[in-house]
This record gives C-alpha cells, sequence and structure tokens, in this order.
C-alpha cells in the first residue's frame, strides 16, 4: 500500500500557516506607535488609552489618532486628519476613514475603540 501523494504536503501546510500567522501578528505591532498612550490593537480595532495633560498621540491601522481636548464626557480625537468630538459611551462614528467610540474619560485618560468597522 502506498501513501496518498498529498501527505508530504502536510508539514509544508502547517509551515506556511505558521509563517503566515507570525507576519500577521508581526505587521500588527510594527503598525503601532505611541507618545502618551497606550495601545491595545486586535486585528480589526485598537482599544488606545491617551494621557491627559501632554500631546498624546499614536498610529494604528494605518492612520495617526490624538487627543486634542477633553471636556466633562466629551472627548475631541483626530483620527487621519479629521477632528470629532464624541460623547462617552456614545454610538461609535466614522472618523477618517474608521470608527470611534470613547469607553471613558476621566481627569487622567481618555480611553477611545477606533475600529475599522462600527462594532
Amino acid at each position: 500500500m502506498t501513501n496518498p501523494p498529498y501527505r508530504h504536503l502536510t508539514p509544508v501546510r502547517r509551515a506556511a500557516g505558521l509563517f503566515a500567522g507570525l507576519a500577521l501578528g508581526a505587521a500588527v505591532l510594527a503598525g503601532c506607535s505611541s507618545e502618551g498612550a497606550t495601545t491595545d490593537c486586535g486585528l480589526d480595532a485598537c482599544t488606545v488609552t491617551f494621557n491627559r495633560g501632554v500631546d498624546a498621540k499614536t498610529s494604528i491601522l494605518g492612520v495617526e489618532a490624538k487627543l486634542i481636548g477633553v471636556d466633562g464626557d466629551k472627548a475631541t480625537i483626530e483620527v487621519g486628519g479629521e477632528q470629532l468630538t464624541l460623547t462617552v459611551g456614545q454610538q461609535a462614528t466614522e472618523v477618517g476613514g474608521l470608527y470611534a467610540t470613547v469607553q471613558s474619560a476621566d481627569d487622567k485618560q481618555v480611553v477611545v475603540r477606533i475600529g475599522r468597522n462600527a462594532g
């Protein structure tokens, strides 16, 4: 009895899958740089924690995002060159080709979700 002709491809497919996964992970990590902010990115969205009182900005999902200002429960952000003022908890709104929502804002930081979809 002979082995099926595709059997020797299994290690190649595993290696290809592993390489693709590593490349994708590296691309996600390499796409983020921050100043006065921290980011937690997935494939389609990032949660950005902007520090208040500094020039807070980050580069995510191919665009730059900045915290412009905060007034009570409203935060003004700039994403991809477009400014938008959002209220904490407001439904995600399109800005700079992405969707943004302010999850929380206090006297020390502002947490914003920025993603490719409104989810």
